[in-house]
């Protein structure tokens, strides 16, 4: 027993920034074959850009915290200060 789809739909959700949404649909027509479906359909996800802003975002950083960014150049002055100091002292070749 062979049943026929007289249409198809395809969704697909982008709930990339914040939470908005994309949806594309494809219905099939009558006389057209599955792999002809899934051809458009992926055509026009392609188009709509969604995967190129999957793959953008895939490595976002977060930004640092502001306390974080203080920490960190406090570290580097005084680490800075030691390698003066060092310099001065005779211990490290200076290059």
């Amino acid at each position: 027993m062979k049943k026929s789809i007289n249409f198809a739909i395809f969704y697909i959700y982008d709930s990339l920034m914040y939470m908005a949404k994309t949806v594309i649909e494809v219905k099939k027509n009558p006389n057209e074959n599955n792999s002809s479906v899934l051809r458009r359909f992926s055509r026009r996800i392609q188009e709509s850009g969604i995967i190129r802003k999957v793959k953008n975002t895939r490595y976002n950083l977060r930004k640092e915290s502001k306390l974080k960014i203080k920490k960190g150049a406090l570290k580097r002055l005084s680490r800075r200060k030691e390698i003066e100091k060092l310099k001065k002292l005779g211990k490290m070749i200076t290059k």
